[in-house]
């Protein structure tokens, strides 16, 4: 037998698995027989489309034997099978990013928490848990030699030729102490039961049934070999909605998710008419570990007529709603269907506009219990604004769907766009936002003087995404989207008194325009601030700060140096003891650390942190 070491992540993980104490070690049997019945799914599609395998011989099901006295479980399919190089690719190596997810989520918040090892592309491993030694007999459809995969998880594995009947996979597990339990047939049946009812294809139990026959000296011993399946083995989306119970559904939801906790809703549709297609969608109530990853996996699986056709096209649902979970079958697509063919078809196009109408249209009535929906928004809330950017046809629903922080609400707390027009003050004409990196910092913004002294609601965003989401946009219910981190957003709410103000401090501001020439790109009077003496803003046609550092980590835009305006208070104290200070240099230092405070406030960092130490010691000198 040639040894192989395994990749080191994975070699990492089976000694997680292998090293930890997890309660509910019964999972293992979930993601084994799920993996049998993707293996069966497989085969059955390409027994369609796949010349070579049109007439090969296949009985799709799934086997589950037990040696108690041996201490051995054995799941066994008829599937699309695997050479020594898909062995080595699949069991040894790892491809994507799931197993170093995977190993980060156990050692964070979630440490301890095994049951989401199937979301995270690794399920089969979880066999070790309670594998002394796990040996895999596969043969690959269509070819005549088995291999045989072999490894007690410390390190290593072994590949050498074997012999199987007919294609699929064996897989063989010598059971620890701790998973003994799993060689009785009653622990089978409930695992079962419990995840794995509604897999497609039968899966067929067998045990030794012991019989008595006469009695007390005379009693003899028999044992009869018996075979049952034990699972409903129906494609469960193609039930009448009427015959489908809340637990059904939460069942089949574990079975394609494996995810052991409930999911928020989901969404039942069965169409007859010009097009003939079912859809079972889901929304978890988690956010799945790959939500913000560029290679996230599709949660969507195609069937064409109950065949299954991929679970790996991204464009079954608009990204925005890559959180979901289901199925779409479909009546009228063929089975010979291509990736490229899918992406032009027009029976799949209509298919995913209906689908996608449906679950905004649940999302909305989920909007009507705010506690429930804010639960939901807490994990989902960054893709639906992105549907805002990708989904015009549906922005208007997804306008009522997203929610923001607010100066109305209590800290962490989400308001609607409708809740804020219906707290608009008679006279106003837009809605106000500011962005910024955080809500504790925006919260107390300068910016938002004006707008708290006048009792004016500002939606307090602080979502890198909100800053390209908004601005494309622009309008809701006919009320423009206004940015207070912009020079000229507070003008409407000016009063003539407040112009007045401004206009006297003239002078005053043409020596800071000559001081800050190099910095700034203006200086202006602004009566939007009360307590604080000065701030900055950007210029209308210019990125604000946050935008111009998510672009900037991009790496893709080069700006230049983008100055802010300086907006400085005429009404503060500080701002009318300058006006009368005649030292030239302690002006310029005034001056420098009224932009540069104003700067720090708004998450910038200044150039050279020694020299406004320096400024400041000197002003607080001539103070003292």
């Amino acid at each position: 037998m040639s040894k192989h070491q395994f990749q080191t992540e994975v070699n990492q993980l089976l000694h997680l698995i292998i090293h930890s104490l997890y309660s509910n070690k019964e999972i293992f049997l979930r993601e084994l027989v799920s993996n049998a019945s993707d293996a069966l799914d497989k085969l059955k599609f390409l027994t369609y489309t796949d010349e070579k395998l049109r007439g090969i011989s296949f009985d799709p099901r799934v086997d589950i034997s037990f040696n108690e006295e041996e201490k051995t479980l054995t799941i066994a399919d008829t599937g699309i099978g695997m050479d020594d190089q898909d062995l080595v690719e699949n069991l040894g190596t790892i491809a994507r990013s799931g197993t170093r997810s995977f190993i980060e989520a156990l050692k964070g918040e979630n440490k301890g928490d095994i049951n989401m090892i199937g979301q995270f592309g690794v399920g089969f491993y979880s066999a070790f848990m309670v594998a002394d030694r796990v040996r895999v007999v596969s043969r690959k459809a269509g070819e005549d030699t088995a291999w045989v995969w072999e490894s007690e998880g410390k390190g290593e594995y072994g590949i050498e030729k074997g012999e199987r009947d007919s294609q699929g996979t064996t897989v063989t597990i010598h059971l620890n102490d701790d998973g003994k339990e799993f060689a009785a047939r009653w622990a089978i049946e409930r695992v079962i039961k419990k995840y794995s009812n509604h897999i497609p294809f039968p899966i067929y139990l067998h045990f030794d049934e012991v019989k008595y026959d006469g009695e007390g000296k005379e009693r003899t011993q028999t044992r009869e070999r018996k075979t049952e399946k034990i699972n409903d083995a129906t494609a469960l989306w193609r039930r009448p909605k009427t015959e489908l119970k809340d637990e059904d559904y939460r069942e089949f939801y574990r079975v394609i998710s494996h995810d052991d906790e409930a999911p928020i809703l989901h969404v039942h549709t069965q169409a007859e008419g010009t097009m003939d297609y079912t859809t079972l969608f889901y929304v978890p109530g988690k956010a799945p570990f790959d939500l913000y990853l560029s290679d996230f996996r599709s949660g969507v699986k195609l069937y064409v007529k109950r065949v299954f056709i991929t679970d790996d096209d991204r464009d079954l649902l608009p990204t925005y709603l890559r959180f979901v979970r289901g199925i779409i079958d479909s009546e009228d697509l063929p089975l010979n269907v291509s990736r490229e063919i899918l992406q032009q078809n027009r029976v799949l196009a209509k298919i995913k506009a209906a689908s996608v109408k449906k679950i905004l249209a649940e999302l909305q009535k989920l909007a009507g219990d705010a506690g429930k929906y804010a639960d939901f928004y807490r994990e989902f809330g960054k893709p639906i604004k992105e549907g805002l950017y990708q989904d015009y046809e549906n922005r208007e629903t997804l306008l009522e769907l997203v929610r923001f922080k607010s100066t109305a609400t209590q800290k962490s707390e989400f308001a609607s766009l409708a809740e804020y027009k219906g707290r608009m003050k008679p006279d106003q004409k837009a809605i106000y936002y500011v962005t910024g990196e955080s809500e504790d910092t925006l919260r107390q913004s300068p910016l938002l003087e004006m707008y708290r002294d006048k009792d004016v609601e500002v939606l307090i965003m602080d979502d890198e995404i909100d800053e390209i989401v908004i601005p494309s946009v622009g309008v809701y219910s006919e009320l423009e989207f206004k940015s207070v981190n912009r020079s000229n957003s507070a003008d409407e709410l000016k009063t003539e008194k407040d112009r007045e103000s401004e206009k006297e401090l003239d002078p005053f501001i043409a020596k800071l325009k000559e001081i800050l020439k190099d910095r700034v790109k203006d200086v202006k009077a602004s009566t939007r601030l009360s307590d604080s003496p000065s701030c900055i803003v950007v210029d209308q046609d210019d990125p604000t700060v946050k935008m111009q550092s998510m672009l900037k980590a991009m790496g893709k835009f080069d700006f230049g140096e983008i100055k802010p305006v300086l907006e400085i208070n005429p009404r503060h104290e500080i701002i009318r003891r300058l006006q009368k200070i005649e030292d030239q240099s302690l002006l310029e230092d005034a001056s420098v650390i009224l932009l540069e405070q104003a700067m720090l406030i708004e998450g910038i960092k200044i150039d050279n942190p020694a020299t406004f130490v320096q400024r400041l010691n000197r002003l607080m000198e001539k103070a003292l």
